[in-house]
């Protein structure tokens, strides 16, 4: 479906809504109901069964065969169709629980006698709140898939201080008085409410594009958290022939998680997005009010005990939040400082890493150390006949042979271009000219590449020194390999 007539299917479901409220307690209403529930519940699983069907556009893979490119395809696509489907398969069936909830009664209200306080109405209503908060979670895993912890404490700080505001307000009241069923079950609603709230804020924390989709998740949700509130608080106030339209009103929640299903941009909720490395504003805002709701409890409220221990989860969450901010700031600050001292391309180490080893590893004059200065011959060929992916591939591939042929106290560095540095503590000058032979057999290895076999040389100047100091150290080893070159490449020369 497209944007517009998303937008024009939300616009029609409103006013059924705003119609069916109208004549609520009339035959009418009810047909209205149970013919706009039944056609957003086919809608909701028509929009699983096209979830998935349209693979995303892939690379043709090289150098397979046909009926394995097509087993591939149809594996991937499979795959991904099942990952996709799977949250809105959750939403549909607690969509369906819901409207046979809302069928039961009816049946039992014209057929049966009249619907009881407590029945299986009830158990169809209260099995849809855990589907839809499953379904919300497996979407925040899509979105953030291994980045989603800090996303689920601050979602358990907010919904431990919602479940305390609950349990005194709301579920408490509902719990005095009344036979065992009569006070649990309403007791029930809140607590699901409390589980839809969980799914809820993942969805609204976890990092990825925010756009109509997730916004009209969020919209649906927030209806239902709504419109359950209201049907709590507003039997003290007006009567029963007010706030019992709220039933009505419930289709149009249904109606935004539907519209979410059917928009075109709905792969936001269950594919990968970019990561958050900032906290929103409004985040902030209402982790503090979490933050601050269990400790006023304790002064407003008659059952202290449950203000303590709301209170404690709320401050326990925020240490072990704090304590993973802290950490993933330790981990990005490493990661900066790796990069800063890694050639992104091959990961080999680069001139500044260089430079300190160099200056570690001659301490005195007495300690031999040996350096290699390495320039690769015909890489700018490949580069200009087969592009630079190719020069990369090539790049890669002699920075592995290098590393494999050291030890692991050497150091191997990328100076930039097709230039390399081997440098070798305790080596003296015939170790260093054996492994330089043995790197122009390395070096001039073919590399193959989309059906290509790339073959660069390797011109090597050494330098072999006991008192020379780290700067004077790798110019010698950078002249002689020049001399290398001039001679004729893919030989070496020791200075």
């Amino acid at each position: 479906m497209t944007r517009t007539g998303v937008r024009l299917f939300l616009l029609v479901m409103f006013v059924i809504t705003l119609v069916e409220t109208a004549v609520f307690y009339t035959l009418a209403g009810e047909i209205i109901h149970v013919v706009s529930y039944a056609t957003l519940c086919a809608l909701a699983w028509w929009s699983v069964l096209r979830t998935g069907r349209r693979p995303h556009h892939r690379p043709r893979p090289r150098h397979r065969s046909a009926p394995t490119l097509q087993w591939v395809a149809r594996v991937t696509v499979t795959e991904q169709g099942g990952r996709e489907r799977l949250p809105w398969v959750l939403v549909a069936a607690g969509m369906t629980l819901w409207f046979a909830g809302d069928a039961y009664e009816l049946i039992s209200a014209h057929f049966l006698g009249g619907a009881p306080a407590v029945g299986i109405s009830d158990a169809f209503w209260l099995g849809g709140y855990p589907l839809m908060a499953a379904a919300m979670a497996l979407m925040a895993r899509r979105r953030a898939p291994g980045r989603l912890w800090g996303a689920v404490v601050d979602a358990l700080t907010l919904t431990v201080a919602a479940g305390a505001v609950s349990w005194q307000f709301i579920m408490k009241p509902l719990a005095e008085g009344g036979t065992l069923a009569e006070s649990a079950v309403p007791l029930l609603y809140p607590f699901a409410d409390v589980v839809l709230l969980s799914g809820a804020l993942l969805v609204a924390m976890s990092p990825g594009v925010r756009t109509a989709p997730t916004r009209l998740v969020l919209a649906g949700a927030v209806w239902f958290l709504g419109m359950d509130l209201a049907w709590n608080v507003l039997p003290y106030f007006v009567s029963e022939d007010l706030y019992g339209r709220l039933g009505a009103a419930m289709v149009f929640g249904n109606a935004l998680l539907v519209a979410a299903g059917m928009h075109p941009a709905r792969l936001e909720l269950t594919s990968p997005g970019p990561e958050i490395t900032v906290l929103h504003p409004a985040r902030i805002f209402f982790l503090a009010v979490a933050l601050m709701t269990a400790p006023l409890l304790t002064l407003v409220a008659d059952d202290k005990i449950t203000a303590v221990v709301a209170s404690a989860g709320c401050a326990l969450l925020v240490i072990v939040r704090f304590t993973t901010a802290v950490r993933e700031q330790e981990r990005a600050q490493e990661l900066l400082a790796q990069q800063a001292r890694r050639d992104p391309l091959t990961g080999l180490a680069n001139r500044s890493v260089l430079r300190d080893r160099l200056a570690r590893a001659v301490p005195a004059p007495d300690d031999p150390i040996a350096v290699l200065y390495l320039d690769l011959d015909g890489f700018k060929e490949i580069n200009d006949k087969y592009g630079h992916e190719a020069g990369d591939a090539v790049l890669r591939a002699i920075a592995d042979r290098l590393s494999a042929a050291v030890r692991e106290q050497d150091l191997v560095a990328r100076l930039g271009g097709d230039e390399f540095v081997l440098l070798l503590p305790g080596v003296g000058a015939d170790e260093a000219v054996r492994l330089a032979e043995r790197l122009l057999t390395d070096v001039a290895w073919p590399v193959p590449f989309e059906g290509h076999h790339l073959v660069v040389g390797a011109s090597i100047g050494i330098a072999a020194r006991t008192a020379l100091g780290d700067e004077a150290l790798l110019r010698v080893a950078d002249a002689a390999m020049y001399r290398a070159k001039q001679l004729g490449r893919g030989r070496y020369v020791l200075s």
